[in-house]
């Protein structure tokens, strides 16, 4: 780690603290030679494993970006977009692991993504899960049906 203030390559660390979804570390920092203070964020390295076996960072924005479509034309703001994606990435890290497949993001977006707009959610299933006609549309909408009246409490 170099100080950003004088380049000296030889820092201390004087406290860390682990953010409370624990996807990252601060660090607060101190320089041998000059002895200013600076702090650091150290991120955990999310990594999506393409069906093709390439690897690349993981990407929130990328993520919305494909929910977006769906959305289209439904009732969804950006702000309800931003929110689902940091709880897709919040829920991909709570899975501990480095590198995650491909499928297990589309399948992480899924169940907030139905919370949010059944449309959306099924427009998404729809191309997610391939479709072939519509009986798997009423598949999905009967599963749904079911898992809403499991949901209500019998009076």
């Amino acid at each position: 780690m170099h100080c950003p203030h004088c380049r000296h390559s030889d820092t201390r660390v004087l406290d860390s603290r682990v953010s409370e979804d624990g996807g990252q570390i601060r660090r607060r920092r101190t320089c041998t030679q000059c002895e200013k203070r600076f702090s650091t964020v150290e991120l955990m390295q999310l990594n999506v494993l393409k069906r093709s076996g390439a690897t690349e960072p993981f990407n929130r924005d990328k993520a919305v970006q494909g929910v977006r479509k769906a959305c289209k034309g439904r009732p969804v703001t950006e702000d309800q977009l931003a929110c689902l994606g940091q709880e897709v990435e919040v829920a991909l890290r709570a899975k501990g692991s480095v590198e995650i497949e491909a499928h297990a993001v589309g399948m992480a977006i899924l169940a907030p993504l139905k919370a949010l707009d059944e449309v959306a959610y099924l427009r998404f299933a729809s191309v997610y899960k391939s479709f072939t006609d519509a009986d798997d549309f009423i598949r999905e909408i009967e599963s749904m049906r079911a898992t809403a009246r499991e949901a209500v409490p019998a009076t």
